[in-house]
């Protein structure tokens, strides 16, 4: 057996089924090996949708995603990927060709330094020097990137070791890392002192990030917070932890979040900030959320505990854990009074939008298809003004929510739409980006078409890289710099060059009846939708 044939034994024995990627020559004897195996292959358009598949898949599985590209531009193509899975803490393994290992350091055809380059973005990276390593090095990248705070794992394997005879391949089926061991196990004293604090509260409040999405600990959140009748508000990654109508949940916090969102974080006399980084996104004065209350903060990875804000109580673990055992202690305070106000807050500073008729409106848009959306559908949300719509109108049911939130990468949707469909191909998956963003990966449509993927994309179309025209509209009074999109393709030629099939909405006179045309059948379809350029979110 070769090292690349070990490497494909390494990704069948970890359950692997589908890599994305894209091929060269010092890749060539990997994708060669994968021939004989039943791991599905998907040839992505451009590297950098690699990863973003991979992370629509890993965060439908909740096992690491895979991608695997060769070397020089291959490899650093795919750095962009690889930062927005680290900045949302999603498990990745990324597998780069590398050239001969005997001309590392002579700047050969196609040489870079990946596991240099990437330094900043993942858990952790491996150059392989030894074949004989293959089976310890991938055990060891899926446990790293899938445990404590997830993310991904790069591992650099030269041309050379992926043709190198393997002695004795044997896949490790336990793992123990001396310098690598998450704490999990809430400590119970800091459990106790929680405990004791909502017992004296009146106002407490559960700030959820993606942490929770992570460690599959929607379940507990929620029976925690309908037990002991505790509000929950969000971070961006963290929508979805709640059903967004539930009567408990206040929606999303931050620079664009709900104004009784934010409110009532800042009013809470206990707020425990659980999978979230305290980010200037979602907390723009970090200071505020330590004045005149207990801040509770629990996190798997103890290097965000007290970064950007002092906790009265750390509490290191996984959530699921943590809130299995919260579940556990009995405390008998009543929070109506609480509820009540702010539930006030929620009617009285509800959004009031004044929408021009003449054009659609995103967030009367977003609201009717949620509504119309399969209870358990996917919605992928790209980066800009259809970001910051999605997240204040979508509807989550039973659900899932994915977005770029920590890198805000445009280009997000399209591909890791394509990985969550992969991964779950009995689930209504749409895509849904502004036609800055769409251009960015509009190239995968030809993936979507070539592996037989059923992605519905919406392109709300403005003409303008909406969110950076906003910005200078505010900041440099409608000095408008390098926004405007011109020249732009048009989609229907585009969707029918792909043989996709196209629906153009320009109002609001016939949106229900498109919606419902467009949502009819689990087939690849864009629908553009016409808003205001003017428009603000």
């Amino acid at each position: 057996m070769i090292g690349a044939e070990a490497i494909i034994k390494c990704l069948e024995a970890e359950g692997v089924n589908t890599v994305f990627g894209y091929p060269g020559v010092a890749i060539c004897p990997f994708y060669n090996s994968i021939l004989s195996s039943d791991i599905r292959t998907i040839l992505i358009r451009t590297e950098q949708n690699a990863a973003h598949a991979a992370s629509g898949m890993a965060r439908l599985t909740g096992k690491p995603g895979v991608c695997a590209v060769t070397s020089g531009p291959g490899a650093t193509n795919v750095i962009t990927g690889i930062a927005t899975a680290f900045a949302d803490s999603i498990p990745l393994v990324c597998i780069t060709g590398q050239v001969n290992s005997a001309l590392l350091g002579s700047d050969v055809f196609q040489e870079a330094d990946i596991t240099g380059a990437v330094e900043s973005f993942v858990k952790y990276s491996y150059l392989v020097r030894n074949v004989n390593d293959i089976p310890r090095i991938f055990k060891e990248a899926f446990h790293i990137a899938n445990t404590g705070r997830k993310g991904p794992v790069l591992i650099d394997i030269p041309i050379d070791i992926q043709n190198a005879t393997i002695n004795n391949f044997q896949y490790p089926t336990e793992i123990s890392m001396r310098t690598y061991k998450p704490t999990v196990k809430g400590n119970g004293a800091q459990i106790k002192k929680v405990s004791k604090e909502l017992d004296k509260a009146k106002h407490p409040i559960i700030c959820a990030g993606g942490g929770v999405i992570l460690s599959e600990a929607k379940e507990e959140l929620r029976a925690f917070s309908e037990k002991y009748h505790i509000p929950v508000v969000s971070t961006m990654m963290g929508i979805g932890v709640m059903p967004t109508k539930h009567e408990l949940y206040y929606g999303m916090v931050g620079n664009n979040g709900k104004a009784y969102a934010n409110k009532a974080m800042n009013e809470s006399d206990l707020l425990i900030m659980v999978g979230c980084r305290v980010a200037d996104r979602a907390v723009s004065q970090p200071g505020l959320i330590t004045q005149n209350k207990v801040l509770i903060h629990i996190d798997v990875d103890p290097a965000e505990i007290g970064k950007n804000a002092g906790p009265s109580i750390p509490l290191v673990g996984d959530a699921k854990h943590i809130f299995q055992e919260l579940l556990k202690e009995d405390f008998d305070d009543d929070f109506s009074e609480w509820i009540e106000i702010l539930n006030g807050y929620r009617k009285d500073m509800a959004p009031k939008r004044n929408p021009n008729p003449d054009y659609v409106d995103p967030a009367a848009f977003i609201e009717m298809l949620s509504e119309k959306m399969e209870e358990d559908g996917v919605y992928v949300a790209d980066v800009g003004q259809n970001q910051i719509w999605s997240c204040g109108y979508h509807i989550v049911k039973k659900g899932q929510f994915l977005t770029s939130g920590g890198m805000g990468t445009m280009g997000y949707s399209i591909p890791a739409a394509m990985g969550a469909k992969l991964a779950a191909p009995k689930r209504q998956v749409i895509a849904v980006c502004g036609d800055g963003s769409f251009q960015m990966s509009m190239m995968e449509l030809a993936t979507m078409q070539q592996h037989h993927v059923p992605v519905k994309i919406i392109v709300l179309k403005n003409n303008y890289l909406g969110m950076v025209r906003q910005y200078q509209h505010f900041t440099y009074k409608d000095n408008y710099s390098v926004v405007d999109l011109t020249g732009s393709p048009d989609l229907e030629k585009l969707s029918a060059a792909y043989d996709i099939p196209f629906l153009r909405l320009t109002d609001m006179k016939n949106c229900e009846m498109t919606i419902e045309q467009f949502l009819a059948k689990d087939e690849s379809m864009i629908l553009e939708c016409i808003i205001d350029p003017m428009d603000l979110v």
